[in-house]
């Protein structure tokens, strides 16, 4: 508000051309509102992506999840029912599991029809979260965790808000089928944290060549990725340096205000403006300026 009476250009870009025709906070709060509700950043960023990607051959999608600091209660942990005590039942080799004993991974590839159904079963709710760094150093803040598909180009394809205890490879395959449905790409590139099977069967199932760094696990051997897979991999950087442009740029690391459908709608005002500031460059229309890496 205070910018919108000072900086006149912004002003009349926004449509008023005095001072005293800017709406007052109540009525900017109240429209805020109605955009998070009815998610209308988030069908703009899809309408710019399909008008702009959706014939292109994307190469890679990047995936990874971030950090959002939230500035609100956190929500309690709900206690976890424990498994009656008891002799449990072998099943035998051809009896299936049960939906109720799968876990979200296996009934996302196996039971769930389609996006909406995946969407419905993540929790989004405010709550404590802990990542380790990359020198190895947990850290934890009480908010929320961005998921995001990043194109060649660091160009955000599909985003996703969840709580930030909620683990990456959880909004795996609801990411890339929301992807699938905007851009065709070839490869889906992941870090150690997507290491899971359902993960790897349901990217080849879309027709995607998943690379996924190998996650030593118990008494297994090591895999080491292949030359090729390894040069694929060093691309990841480019979601890295989305989420430094968003946080430092686009005011993902000064959210204010509260609520699941509030705060995406913040971050998607974000990063609306970032895809089209990258898709810009990517379309060689806006040029890179020096010290600005476009991968």
């Amino acid at each position: 508000m205070d910018r919108l009476a000072h900086d006149e250009v912004l002003r009349r870009l926004c449509g008023w051309g005095r001072k005293a025709d800017i709406p007052k906070e109540w009525t900017v709060s109240r429209a805020f509102e109605q955009f998070a509700s009815s998610e209308f950043p988030q069908q703009v960023h899809a309408a710019l992506i399909e008008r702009t990607q959706s014939e292109r051959l994307v190469g890679h999608l990047f995936r990874d999840a971030t950090a959002i600091q939230g500035r609100e209660k956190r929500c309690e942990a709900k206690p976890v029912q424990q498994p009656p005590t008891g002799r449990r039942r072998h099943r035998t080799a051809s009896a299936s599991t049960p939906p109720e004993n799968m876990t979200r991974l296996e009934r996302q590839h196996f039971t769930m029809p389609n996006l909406e159904a995946m969407l419905e079963d993540l929790p989004r709710q405010c709550d404590l979260g802990c990542k380790p760094d990359s020198s190895g150093r947990k850290n934890s803040w009480t908010g929320y965790k961005l998921h995001v598909d990043v194109a060649d180009g660091q160009i955000p394809i599909s985003c996703i808000l969840t709580s930030a205890s909620l683990n990456d490879s959880q909004v795996a395959i609801p990411l890339a089928e929301m992807s699938a449905r905007r851009v065709t790409n070839c490869y889906d590139v992941m870090d150690t944290g997507y290491t899971a099977l359902a993960i790897r069967l349901h990217s080849e199932k879309l027709g995607h060549v998943p690379i996924i760094g190998y996650q030593k696990r118990g008494g297994e051997e090591k895999k080491i990725l292949a030359p090729h897979e390894k040069s694929r991999m060093r691309e990841r950087s480019a979601v890295e340096r989305v989420f430094s442009r968003l946080k430092d740029e686009y005011g993902a690391d000064h959210v204010r205000v509260r609520g699941n459908a509030k705060v995406m709608a913040h971050l998607m005002f974000g990063i609306l403006a970032l895809t089209a500031d990258q898709v810009l460059r990517w379309a060689g229309i806006r040029e890179t300026e020096p010290g600005e890496a476009l991968a």
